[in-house]
C-alpha cells in the first residue's frame, strides 16, 4: 500500500492563501502531523521541526523572537519553504539534511548524508564536563548528574580521543569544554571526515581537533594515551534496522549498522582500550538500544551506566582500571 503524500494542489493552496511566519509554521506542523514524520533525529516536536524549516529558509535563528512571526512571506520564500517541506513529507528526507544544518551543545554544524545528525545525550556529559571524574576547565569539578564513577584525583583532561566522529560535533565540542586540551578524532568513513573537516574550519578548531582515518584504533600510534575517550558508534542490531523509520534510511548505513546485536564495534573497542587509556583515564560509549545486549553479554562487569537529565539512555562508562581488570574478557568475547 503506498503511503499518502501531500498533493501539489495542498501545497498551492497554502501559497496562495496563508501569508505571515505564523501561518507557515502551523501549515507545516499540521502537513508534518498528517503525513506521519518521523521525529528523533535533531528535533522532538513537529513545533520545532516546522520552525526549522521556515525559519532557516528565512535566514533567521531558530530561536528568533515570536515578534518577527506576524511577518509576511515573499512569494519565493513561500515556495522555497513549500518545496523543503514535500521533500521531508514525500521523500522522508530529513529536516538537518534539507538544511545542511544541526546543532549539538548548542552550537551549529554543517551536515549532510556522509554522516549521522548529532543527537546525542553525550552533550550533556560535556556540558557537565564529565563530574565528577574530571575537572572542568577552570580545574572546579562541578555536580555531578550523570551518575559518571567518582575519582579521588580528578584532573583535567589533557588528550582526549573522539572514536567513529562523523560530523566531528563531539570532538569540536570536546574542544570548546577543554581549550587547552588536543583532541583526536577518528573514522572509518573518509567521506565522514571530509564533513568533520568543514565543521573544524567553520569553528575554528582545525588546529586543536587532529582529524585520523583509522579502524578504530588501527592507525592511531601505540605511544597516544588519553585522559579521555568518548565514542557514539554504530550500535544498531540487524532487528532494529530491518525496522528503522524511512527516515533513518538517508543516513549512511556504515554508521548506524553494527552486527547482529549491534555491538560489533564495541567489543573491539573495549578489548583495544586499556592500551590507550592514562593510568586514570576514562572511557565513555553510547550503545543504545544495544544496552540489553550489553548486559546479557557482559553480565559480570559492573558498568557505570550513566543518568541523563535531558532524556537518553544507552551510555555507559569504564575506568581504565576496569578496562585492564577485564581486558581479558573482553577480548573473549571477540574471539567467541
Amino acid at each position: 500500500m503506498d503511503r499518502p503524500t501531500i498533493s501539489p494542489e495542498q501545497l498551492q493552496e497554502a501559497a496562495e492563501n496563508l501569508t505571515t511566519i505564523r501561518d507557515f509554521i502551523r501549515f507545516g506542523v499540521t502537513a508534518l502531523r498528517q503525513y506521519d514524520a518521523h521525529l528523533g533525529q535533531g528535533t522532538e516536536d513537529y513545533f520545532a521541526e516546522s520552525s526549522a524549516l521556515v525559519l532557516q529558509t528565512l535566514s533567521l535563528e531558530w530561536k528568533a523572537d515570536a515578534e518577527i512571526f506576524d511577518a509576511k512571506l515573499l512569494p519565493s520564500e513561500k515556495a522555497e519553504f513549500l518545496a523543503l517541506l514535500e521533500r521531508r513529507i514525500n521523500e522522508k528526507v530529513p529536516t538537518s539534511y534539507l538544511l545542511n544544518l544541526a546543532y549539538f551543545c548548542d552550537k551549529p554544524y554543517y551536515v549532510d548524508e556522509r554522516v549521522l545528525i548529532p543527537r546525542s545525550p553525550i552533550a550533556e556529559l560535556i556540558n557537565q564536563r564529565f563530574a565528577p571524574y574530571c575537572l572542568d576547565e577552570n580545574d572546579q569539578v562541578r555536580e555531578a548528574l550523570n551518575n559518571l564513577p567518582e575519582n579521588p584525583q580528578p584532573k583535567k583532561p589533557q588528550r582526549i580521543l573522539d572514536m567513529c566522529t562523523g560530523s566531528g560535533c563531539i570532538a569540536i565540542a570536546l574542544a570548546y569544554a577543554y581549550p587547552d586540551a588536543d583532541v583526536d578524532a577518528t573514522d572509518i568513513s573518509k567521506e565522514a571526515l571530509e564533513v568533520a573537516s568543514i565543521n573544524a574550519e567553520h569553528h575554528d578548531k582545525q588546529y586543536q581537533v587532529a582529524l585520523l582515518e583509522s579502524d578504530l584504533f588501527d592507525k592511531i600510534p601505540a605511544e597516544n594515551q588519553y585522559d579521555l575517550i568518548v565514542s557514539n558508534p554504530p550500535y544498531v542490531d540487524a532487528e532494529d534496522m530491518a525496522d528503522l523509520p524511512e527516515e533513518f534510511h538517508h543516513d549512511p548505513e556504515l554508521a548506524l549498522a553494527a552486527g547482529q546485536d549491534g555491538l560489533d564495534l564495541v567489543r573491539k573497542m573495549l578489548a583495544q582500550a586499556a592500551d590507550y587509556l592514562t593510568e586514570d583515564g576514562l572511557i565513555v560509549i553510547e550503545v543504545g538500544n544495544s544496552e540489553w545486549a550489553m548486559k546479557q553479554n557482559f553480565n559480570t562487569i559492573d558498568f557505570h551506566w550513566l543518568k541523563f537529565q535531558n532524556g537518553g539512555s544507552g551510555i555507559f562508562a569504564l575506568t581504565a582500571a576496569q578496562c585492564r581488570q577485564y581486558r581479558d574478557l573482553f577480548i573473549q568475547s571477540i574471539q567467541a
